[in-house]
């Protein structure tokens, strides 16, 4: 197989996955930045009708459609046309049959918490009370419904970069005036309690692994801030939420989030379609970027 890797060219799992093909596999690395795309490009001397409507996308100097498929493993920043660019890109890519994971509607879908969010509720999911404003007096009143006590949370973000605890209406009002001025969107969850762990399950495919991460200082249990993982028995129940969670945004290969609140009820708060497996892989000493590849193939097979 001959698989572009949409990524850092140094990035670990690129590393990871190279070593796990053991030379099966060719694995070229491609920066998002270097996408480049012609439409309609044609021999002029010997040009068709049918020609006229060809494409191409490039990965710098790769031709994406030479390729048995395409591997997404970052989203970073760019302006928004350059975003939806991307986006357009690798569309055409999959529309013209060349297997994209995961699909540019499940990027969009996962990297949007908003969109996320009412995608895994409109699936069943319990997820917690969200709401999203757009200026400072409408994100107060939001807090007041949720007893002055919400996470605040970038809508575009991951590894808990931007999220904050809010328990004071005067910060809470400095932190809705600076996000309006800035022309953000305000994105306000209700505050789960829960005693310091998650769960991270990891879809690939119709597989489900699993560990619980655990931490003692930080209410976030994000492992980049200092959380600790430990195997998590997958029970149907959960295998189940968590492939009914990646179904909801279209992502084959998923990290989906899920919360055990005080409560009692487990909480669904958000699928990554770009999820990272090296604290999972090293948990449970599994080779994901094995499992991977073998998705991947069966899925360049068909």
């Amino acid at each position: 197989m001959r698989l572009a890797v949409v990524g850092s060219l140094e990035s670990w799992y690129v590393q990871d996955l190279r070593r796990a093909a053991q030379g099966n596999d060719e694995i070229v690395p491609v920066p998002f930045r270097e996408l480049t795309s012609s439409l309609g490009e044609r021999d002029r001397a010997e040009g068709t009708a049918e020609q006229a409507g060809a494409f191409s996308v490039f990965g710098g100097e790769y031709d994406l459609r030479g390729f048995d498929g395409v591997l997404v493993r970052t989203m970073p920043p760019g302006s928004l046309e350059q975003v939806v660019f991307r986006m357009d890109a690798l569309a055409q890519l999959q529309a013209a049959g060349t297997p994209v994971v995961n699909p540019p509607q499940a990027l969009e879908a996962a990297v949007d918490k908003y969109l996320a969010t009412a995608r895994l509720a409109a699936a069943g999911l319990r997820v917690p009370q969200t709401h999203c404003c757009q200026n400072a007096e409408a994100a107060m009143a939001a807090f007041a419904r949720l007893g002055s006590r919400a996470v605040v949370k970038p809508l575009f973000g991951s590894e808990g970069r931007g999220v904050a605890l809010l328990e004071d209406e005067s910060m809470a009002l400095r932190a809705f005036k600076l996000l309006e001025q800035l022309g953000a969107v305000i994105y306000l969850q209700e505050f789960i309690e829960h005693d310091g762990a998650d769960l991270r399950l990891l879809v690939v495919g119709d597989r489900v692994l699993g560990i619980r991460r655990s931490n003692a200082t930080d209410w976030r249990t994000n492992i980049s801030r200092g959380a600790t993982a430990e195997p998590l028995e997958v029970t149907p129940e959960l295998g189940e939420m968590a492939t009914r969670a990646a179904a909801a945004v279209g992502a084959p290969l998923a990290g989906v989030d899920l919360l055990p609140g005080r409560d009692g009820v487990l909480y669904a708060i958000e699928v990554n379609a770009v999820p990272g497996w090296k604290a999972l892989a090293r948990t449970l000493n599994v080779d994901v970027a094995r499992l991977v590849l073998d998705y991947l193939r069966a899925e360049c097979r068909e």
